[in-house]
């Protein structure tokens, strides 16, 4: 096979994997909460910042990954409080969700600019020298990306299937009226969905902020991957979505051996739509 083709194939494997843990996000919270939030990606945004802004005060870019997850959290709570709680009592249409979704993804990445700038921010790493297999240059940057996402989406399975809390989730994600009634704490269930969506998200964006740099529109241009993902893989199945990540990571990447960079959206575009026409419910059943 051409080295460039393996070399196209590799990257999309790092760029999918980080649609993955936003997707999964997007879908936790479509799933649950039934709010299609096209801010997800400016929150993806801000966690970049979170963690740049701690790495650049000199904490360590792990540490400083989990700092960015934690204040990105903080905020997700935040807007739950002020926004979504009250839309969700006032029984909002998704029409009116949606709008304010997209008013809010406007603010985020305006209130970006405002604070740091719209210049390109890149992390104070360590130079490492890229592993050279057969001619294929793969950089530790997007091994150490792969790796942080397996055990993030490990962890997630973790989390849905052997805990109280997962349980729960996927209880509300069938029915919200009957796991109400069978006693779930369906706002806890709320809370925990926003501390796992916004915590997968941010560091997302940290490791997107690696393999490129960290800027305001970063979350935006990765917005439309993340929503084909999401109904690629059947809209509120979290392994659905991860699957859908990597399809659409790597055809985007692999486009760029045919055509040229600026179609990558394009690609996910016509995946989604192609999707929606042949099976609109996506590749697995939509729900957890």
């Amino acid at each position: 096979m051409d080295q460039q083709l393996i070399q196209t194939l590799v990257n999309g494997v790092a760029v999918g994997s980080i649609i993955a843990l936003a997707a999964v996000g997007l879908t936790l919270t479509y799933g649950i909460l039934r709010l299609a939030n096209f801010a997800h990606g400016d929150l993806m945004a801000l966690g970049a910042y979170f963690t740049w802004t701690a790495n650049a005060l000199g904490i360590n870019i792990w540490l400083a990954t989990v700092v960015g997850a934690l204040l990105t959290i903080a905020v997700a709570l935040l807007l739950e409080k002020i926004i979504w709680s009250p839309m969700r009592d006032r029984r909002a249409s998704s029409t009116t969700l949606i709008i304010i979704s997209i008013g809010l993804a406007l603010f985020l990445r305006n209130g970006i600019i405002l604070a740091w700038g719209a210049a390109n921010q890149q992390y104070d790493l360590p130079v490492l020298a890229a592993l050279n297999l057969g001619g294929i240059r793969i950089t530790m940057t997007r091994i150490i990306v792969v790796g942080l996402a397996i055990v993030a989406m490990l962890g997630m399975h973790y989390l849905l299937q052997h805990t109280k809390v997962g349980k729960a989730m996927r209880a509300v994600a069938d029915n919200v009226d009957l796991a109400r009634v069978t006693g779930i704490n369906v706002d806890q269930v709320v809370i925990w969905t926003w501390i796992l969506a916004a915590g997968l998200t941010s560091i997302a964006g940290s490791m997107y902020g690696l393999i490129t740099a960290v800027r305001p529109d970063m979350g935006w241009f990765l917005i439309l991957p993340m929503f084909a993902s999401v109904i690629l893989g059947g809209i509120g199945n979290p392994y659905g979505a991860i699957a859908g990540s990597y399809v659409i990571g790597i055809a985007q990447e692999l486009s760029t051996y045919l055509f040229s960079a600026e179609y990558k959206l394009a690609v996910a575009l016509v995946l989604m739509v192609a999707v929606l026409l042949i099976r609109p419910q996506g590749i697995f059943r939509g729900t957890m």
